[in-house]
């Protein structure tokens, strides 16, 4: 399985309505954090109802929060755009 693919059930929890799970791995080729697996670098758009009514912040945690220790571990960069 692939990291992009545990990303997407892993978010598959918050019911998104609208997921893009976008590795950005190759844009950082040879920069600090790359550690040449090609999955260190991710982008994620996502629009979720269950997250509506939180701060920034708690939509953050939130998202981290599904995403588990074990996928967060295993991410260098993540950058979070949500709707």
């Amino acid at each position: 399985m692939t990291l992009e693919t545990e990303i997407r059930d892993a978010l598959g929890s918050l019911s998104p309505q609208h997921l893009d799970v976008i590795n950005e791995s190759a844009l950082h080729a040879g920069h600090s954090g790359d550690d040449g697996s090609g999955e260190s670098h991710w982008r994620i758009v996502i629009k979720a109802a269950s997250l509506d009514d939180m701060s920034r912040i708690a939509r953050h945690r939130a998202i981290h929060t599904a995403l588990g220790t074990d996928i967060i571990g295993r991410i260098h960069a993540l950058a979070i755009d949500i709707q």
